[in-house]
């Protein structure tokens, strides 16, 4: 994303930039779906390095991390410059609740949000992209930088 940054030039770029986002949003689906195709859920679910999230996990944590960024940008859309609490997935009980799940169903939860993320920003006017939020861990936080 830094790269598409450094392309932009002019407020025509910076919805091309968006739309690049988009983009990689879609093809990030693809990629983790590619991934875990043929493992199954023990081989998912093993931490090949101690204290170190496995493949499942880090599908939950895609999957949870996406609730958050979904109500941050719709909070964003929706109202002026609102609060948004920071997110820690330690002792998180939505994340929790996943990882009891099978990984297909919280893939397929994934997948769910991640279309709907992407079709909310393909609907999105460029300054729609900038609309801010106020986070206690950035000076400066709006619907692009979290996204």
């Amino acid at each position: 994303m830094l790269e598409d940054a450094r392309v932009a030039r002019g407020p025509h770029d910076k919805h091309a930039v968006h739309a690049r986002i988009v983009e990689r949003l879609q093809g990030q689906v693809e990629d983790v779906t590619r991934m875990v195709a043929g493992l199954s859920e023990p081989e998912l679910a093993r931490r090949t390095v101690p204290d170190k999230w496995s493949v499942k996990e880090l599908i939950c944590h895609l999957d949870r991390i996406h609730e958050v960024f979904d109500e941050r940008v719709e909070a964003m859309l929706g109202q002026e410059n609102p609060k948004l609490a920071p997110y820690e997935p330690n002792g998180d009980p939505g994340f929790d609740e996943r990882v009891r799940r099978t990984t297909l169903d919280t893939l397929a939860s994934f997948r769910m949000r991640r279309e709907r993320l992407i079709a909310r920003l393909e609907e999105l006017r460029p300054a729609d992209w900038h609309r801010p939020g106020q986070h206690p861990e950035y000076a400066s936080y709006d619907v692009h930088f979290c996204v």
